[in-house]
């Protein structure tokens, strides 16, 4: 933890030796972040609800999903960055090295201008709980704790998948989105109002279901059974395999001769 900890600081210290355009960056996404808060907006001014789910109900949605990617942007840019890393022959040296392979790929990047999306969603979350009036006690604030975290888990889970997909071809970049930005997109909203297929695909493939539909349930108030409140733990079980599936791609792996 302590060479993690390093490495972040050599990267923040980094990225701000050139002040003006780290400011002009972190503003940026600023904007690009409240473009996509604007298209909910835009979408609610149409619609009351969306089956059943009203405007701050997805935005905990937003929010949660949000944030648990601009974590991983932040602290896992090395895995999101992993066909790089390959391709330039720097997983080669990593392997070289006497420590954690899946620490050293986290320390080879940073990109701490997505800060400001964390902080972003923060914003909204509390502006949708706010919002929501919710009737706090113990179990939902555990029940939005784990939603936090599980947002967090999977998207790392994801990361480590796509690396793993740059053992079999540092191509096709377009493959991996649909799992990363792709899902992201669509998990910031309650998976329930898609079709039966979707929901069975992002709840027992994917399981995108248990950081922030199944969970917002009972958060809200729609179900009662404490089981929807714990059901981000299962999130933490997803992330077993992918851990698996990223050391077997390291033992098939062969350098690319960079």
């Amino acid at each position: 933890m302590s060479l993690y900890l390093k490495a972040l600081s050599l990267h923040l210290k980094a990225e701000l030796e050139y002040k003006a355009s780290f400011i002009f960056s972190f503003l940026s996404q600023v904007l690009i972040f409240f473009a996509y808060y604007f298209v909910i907006l835009a979408l609610f001014k149409r619609f009351d609800n969306i089956r059943g789910f009203t405007l701050y109900e997805v935005l905990l949605c937003f929010a949660i999903i949000q944030f648990g990617y601009a974590v991983n942007e932040v602290f896992a840019r090395g895995i999101d960055k992993f066909d790089t890393l390959i391709i330039q022959g720097g997983f080669d040296r990593l392997l070289l090295r006497p420590k954690n392979l899946i620490i050293q790929v986290l320390c080879n990047d940073a990109d701490f201008i997505k800060v400001s999306r964390i902080i972003q969603a923060l914003i909204i979350l509390v502006i949708a709980l706010i919002k929501l009036n919710i009737e706090w006690n113990l179990m939902r604030v555990l029940t939005l704790f784990l939603m936090l975290i599980s947002a967090i888990v999977i998207f790392f889970g994801i990361f480590l998948l796509a690396a793993s997909y740059c053992f079999i071809t540092v191509q096709g970049l377009e493959v991996r989105n649909v799992f990363t930005d792709g899902g992201k997109y669509m998990a910031q909203y309650p998976i329930g109002i898609f079709s039966k297929g979707f929901i069975l695909f992002f709840t027992f493939i994917i399981p995108y279901g248990f950081v922030n539909y199944y969970p917002l349930l009972y958060f809200v108030g729609k179900k009662d059974n404490l089981l929807y409140g714990f059901s981000p733990l299962l999130v933490f079980f997803y992330v077993i395999p992918c851990i698996i599936v990223f050391y077997l791609g390291i033992k098939k792996y062969s350098s690319t001769g960079s």
